[in-house]
């Protein structure tokens, strides 16, 4: 399968998107107790990292900076990997994911909450991957 999009862009954004997935809002209370300033839940936080509204600017800048054609591929591709659609069916997931708006589909995707797990999986199901690409091994 030969995607209008380059294999590198959508392992960057499966890259950027599995970091922004394992983002979890913040535990820190609003206010920190004078008596107790290192609770016992601050002993995890590095295993935990908080939002960024970084990354989601990033990710949804790179989709953004796609051809109208390529932000419709991204969102059928991911359609394939969350199984709403299979790989022989890509034409009719095009044609679908073509009937809104390209806008739509950048906040189609950004409002998906496995973003990079249909990603990989919509590559899997075209024997794609990103294996030996950019930061993924």
């Amino acid at each position: 399968m030969e995607f209008e999009i380059p294999l590198e862009t959508i392992c960057r954004i499966i890259v950027r998107a599995q970091e922004w997935d394992g983002q979890v809002p913040s535990n820190e209370p609003d206010e920190v107790d004078e008596a107790d300033p290192i609770s016992t839940d601050d002993r995890y936080d590095v295993i935990v990292d908080e939002k960024n509204d970084s990354v989601e600017e990033e990710i949804a800048g790179i989709i953004d900076d796609l051809a109208d054609d390529q932000k419709v591929e991204l969102l059928a591709l991911a359609w394939i990997g969350r199984g709403t659609f299979d790989a022989p069916d890509w034409d009719d997931a095009i044609e679908a994911a073509n009937d809104g708006e390209a806008e739509d589909a950048v906040d189609q995707l950004m409002d998906m909450p496995m973003l990079a797990a249909y990603l990989d999986a919509g590559l899997a199901a075209f024997d794609l991957s990103c294996d030996g690409i950019g930061q993924i091994d």
